[in-house]
């Protein structure tokens, strides 16, 4: 894939189409967040997005998606990405990664959250969410216009061992694995395209960063190991040592003036100026 890839642009009145798009997820996102307490279903998250989608005027972008039966994908503990919702109740203590799409005249939006339902069990828990959050921001900070895309995946991957540096000095015995195999990806009128955008270093550069370039950025960390594996399902992801998995995203477009977090709701104006990164919406 090395060298071959592509990093398409988009013109301003496509950004706009695609914020719209991003709006949605991200005001979803709020929503379910509120609604994922203790005894709710995930299948009765999935029937309240599906339905908030529906009234902004847009389209679930997974629902259907190569076959997957449901609007969000929603992984609960050691399960990495791709949950199905059900009939799964939530447990105080539950980690939970929520990740939604949805699509609005064509164009997509792609973002991820992770939450604990009533509390954080432990706080590796904690350590875990607030360091793969960390490391998407550190990334989404980093796509620059003159940079190679895949260069993210370092500035991700050192993030992630910054941040377990940081809490075994604070006295917590933790470390952290990158999911293997499991990376972002460039957006707009599909979900998933060109270029890959990955969660480690690699040897390439990738393809140059352009101001009107799209792409969600999405680290997968664990408590433990980066194997996984794929359950019967076809679709759910679960690590093979059992430990619990967190996943961050969010879309991100570079404007002539610098970043605008398209599926924030405030365009990431708070967490770029915490990384030290130009909030950038277009007008």
């Amino acid at each position: 894939m090395f060298g071959r890839e592509r990093l398409p642009v988009k013109t301003a009145d496509q950004l706009h189409s695609m914020r719209a798009a991003g709006l949605v997820v991200g005001r979803c996102l709020q929503m379910v967040r509120e609604h994922a307490v203790v005894g709710t279903t995930t299948g009765r998250l999935d029937d309240l997005a599906h339905a908030f989608i529906r009234d902004a005027g847009a389209k679930p972008s997974f629902l259907g998606y190569q076959g997957f039966p449901a609007t969000l994908c929603i992984s609960v503990n050691d399960e990495v990405v791709h949950g199905i919702p059900g009939e799964r109740v939530l447990e105080d203590g539950d980690l939970v990664s929520v990740d939604c799409g949805a699509i609005v005249d064509g164009w997509h939006g792609d973002a991820a959250i992770t939450l604990p339902v009533g509390g954080y069990a432990t706080a590796g828990d904690r350590a875990l969410t607030r360091t793969t959050r960390d490391a998407l921001w550190a990334g989404i900070a980093a796509f620059r216009p003159g940079r190679g895309v895949y260069e993210l995946g370092q500035v991700i991957e050192e993030r992630v061992a910054a941040g377990a540096a940081a809490w075994q000095a604070d006295g917590l015995s933790v470390d952290f694995g990158i999911v293997d195999g499991y990376t972002g990806h460039g957006i707009g009128q599909e979900m998933h395209m060109e270029p890959t955008v990955f969660n480690e270093r690699v040897r390439a550069s990738g393809p140059v960063i352009r101001e009107g370039a799209t792409v969600a950025i999405e680290p997968m960390v664990t408590l433990g190991g980066h194997e996984t594996h794929e359950l019967e399902d076809g679709w759910t992801v679960r690590t093979d040592d059992g430990a619990r998995a967190a996943h961050w995203e969010h879309t991100v477009a570079a404007t002539p003036g610098g970043l605008w977090v398209l599926t924030a709701v405030d365009g990431g104006e708070a967490d770029l100026a915490a990384a030290g990164a130009t909030y950038a919406p277009l007008r």
